[in-house]
């Protein structure tokens, strides 16, 4: 995979609209391209242009066992509304046994550890055969989402899956794809207007207080502020970056 590619689209992307930098990535990278979505408020906005467009992008989903019932609302209204397929990729059911015969129906809540090794059943390993055949990965990570997040670049090499990792929403504030989404009319999930503003699985995900950092509802018993479930992250809860580079907004 080449640094080359990813810093050019790194370098190239921010001075495009939100349908150029779509366009551009598809244009130059040749294979399978997969967003990978929650269904989340971003997720949803780039769900929408694809679908607009036409883009050739695949779009899968970790269907975790646990996701909210107004997750699977949107999901279904999301499929019906831009006649779009979302793969959907769960957690391997002996792993998964033999994960709830250890640790118990809620035993990520006794440490970070047992709560990663969730994470890893639940969602990595799901998410390492929603990429295995793909080239490009597009995420709808934000730079100010949380502090391990502000240096995200727009394009970097994931080394680990062997693909680009594209961030197309790197720059944009929560308050500018608010006001996108509801300009377009794009379906978004309900429990947004609750104050659940980060939705993960229903156990390990709260409503924000105003004044609260927007991850600060994810695994929220927790006291080490990482809040990464392991998907982005390496495992010092660093942000995986390309190695030998610092490619920042």
């Amino acid at each position: 995979m080449s640094d080359k590619r990813a810093e050019k689209l790194h370098a190239q992307l921010p001075g495009l609209d939100l349908a150029g930098r779509l366009r551009l990535v598809r244009e130059s990278i040749a294979g399978r391209i997969v967003l990978t979505t929650s269904f989340g408020i971003e997720d949803q906005l780039l769900t929408h242009c694809i679908g607009q467009m036409g883009l050739d992008i695949a779009l899968a989903t970790l269907d975790t066992g646990r996701l909210f019932p107004e997750t699977l609302d949107v999901w279904a209204e999301t499929q019906a509304r831009y006649d779009l397929a979302v793969e959907a990729f769960a957690p391997q059911t002996a792993a998964t046994q033999t994960l709830l015969d250890t640790d118990g129906v809620l035993g990520f809540r006794a440490s970070v550890s047992a709560r990663q090794a969730c994470c890893a059943v639940r969602k990595v390993e799901p998410l390492a055969r929603a990429l295995a055949q793909a080239q490009g990965w597009m995420t709808g990570l934000r730079a100010d989402q949380s502090g391990s997040r502000a240096t995200l670049a727009f394009a970097e090499v994931d080394y680990a899956r062997g693909l680009i990792k594209i961030n197309p929403l790197a720059d944009w504030s929560r308050e500018r794809i608010a006001s996108e989404v509801a300009r377009l009319g794009v379906p978004i999930n309900a429990l947004h207007a609750q104050g659940f503003v980060s939705i993960g699985c229903a156990p390990c995900t709260r409503a924000i207080e105003p004044g609260e950092p927007e991850r600060a509802g994810r695994w929220w018993w927790e006291n080490d502020g990482s809040s990464e479930c392991g998907l982005h992250v390496d495992a010092g809860g660093k942000l995986k970056r390309s190695p030998g580079q610092d490619l920042r907004i």
